[in-house]
């Protein structure tokens, strides 16, 4: 099960009371007050790991809480103190405080671990507060109680590329071609309901990791469909592929522009991230077909073919790329990296942007 926000109370651990006791031996006459301390209650931590990848251990719980330290005992010994608690998070995970809606956390890096609230302090034991006036106090203090904190935690997936696009345009069908990653596909919208993600292997030794973003629509960024709440999972990517279907009901450039609008409303900075655009289901067409529809497209978004930052990559079908042969190239963020026909059925120039995708997550800037 696929969970991106939960609601929780976390509870550190109360301290341990102190201990009121008297030292007696049989050859020490005034053996006087030794009663320990009492042990420190337990702190909450987040851990971020790996090897989890959502926050479905969560479900249902409506708090965890760490240990409270042990009371002290005679002889001056302290308590021991309760065992922290040690909250596991995929990485992308945020900590909101429920109460002020502030962001404590935003746990992005594998091993990283912070401390969310401390555990109680111990009590002293009647040790403590023996003097000259009073040798032998019967008085300890009792442990402070620990801290409950109400939190909201929310994952938003890490990706080098995310896939942005209308419903049944070829996302899952995409991933699933390129990656690890085994996403429903069907016939019909709204088949992915969930997000997920795929490494795609470039080579023995390099990858990247890509997320599959349920569909978005029209109105989405306002709250429509399914995208407003899987949006937020391609905030955190480098790249953006664009998949435009070749074959649907709407035309190419409203897709497009619909898409690209989205996004800018969901939030600007995202719009500006780097991006590439792949014309999906080109195997509903012959080859003359898909070339005219790319040519249309491709100066339909202002570009010419024969513009120099642009060229021809690819034999079978024309693949335009921003020109990387000129030793000064700068990548322009507001041109797409790559428009690329393709075809996850036919495996149509899908091992050529699998390369073309590591090259531009792999572009400083």
């Amino acid at each position: 099960m696929f969970v991106d926000k939960v609601e929780l109370t976390l509870s550190s651990g109360r301290g341990g009371a102190g201990c009121t006791s008297f030292r007696k031996e049989k050859f020490v006459v005034k053996g006087g007050p030794d009663g320990g301390d009492g042990g420190k209650g337990g702190s909450v931590f987040f851990e971020v790991d790996n090897n989890t990848d959502t926050l479905s251990w969560f479900k249902g719980r409506r708090g965890i809480k760490a240990d409270n330290g042990k009371p002290g005992e005679g002889s001056r010994s302290t308590g021991k103190s309760g065992k922290s608690l040690i909250v596991k998070v995929p990485p992308g995970t945020q900590v909101i405080d429920v109460k002020t809606n502030e962001l404590v956390f935003d746990l992005l890096e594998e091993g990283e671990q912070v401390q969310f609230i401390e555990g109680g302090k111990g009590g002293m034991g009647n040790y403590h507060f023996k003097n000259s006036r009073n040798q032998t106090p019967t008085y300890h203090q009792p442990g402070l109680p620990g801290q409950d904190v109400l939190v909201r935690l929310e994952l938003k997936l890490i990706a080098d590329v995310g896939l942005v696009g209308y419903p049944n345009v070829g996302k899952s069908t995409l991933i699933s071609t390129l990656s690890n990653a085994h996403p429903e596909v069907a016939n019909y919208e709204f088949t992915t309901l969930i997000p997920s993600l795929g490494v795609v292997d470039v080579g023995e030794y390099n990858s990247f990791m890509m997320a599959d973003i349920p569909g978005i629509i029209d109105g989405a960024s306002e709250g429509r469909g399914l995208g407003l709440e899987f949006l937020k999972h391609i905030e955190r990517t480098k790249t953006l592929l664009f998949m435009i279907d070749m074959a649907n009901y709407r035309e190419m450039l409203d897709q497009y522009n619909v898409l690209k609008e989205e996004v800018k409303k969901f939030s600007p900075e995202l719009s500006t991230r780097k991006f590439a655009i792949a014309l999906t289901k080109t195997d509903s067409f012959d080859q003359d077909t898909v070339n005219e529809k790319t040519k249309e497209f491709v100066e339909g978004i202002g570009l010419n073919i024969t513009n120099n930052k642009l060229y021809s990559m690819n034999k079978e079908y024309d693949f335009f790329m921003q020109n990387k042969e000129d030793v000064t190239f700068e990548y322009d963020t507001t041109l797409p990296y790559f428009v690329a026909p393709i075809s996850s059925v036919i495996h149509l120039n899908t091992s050529p942007i699998k390369y073309a995708l590591y090259d531009m997550v792999n572009i400083d800037g």
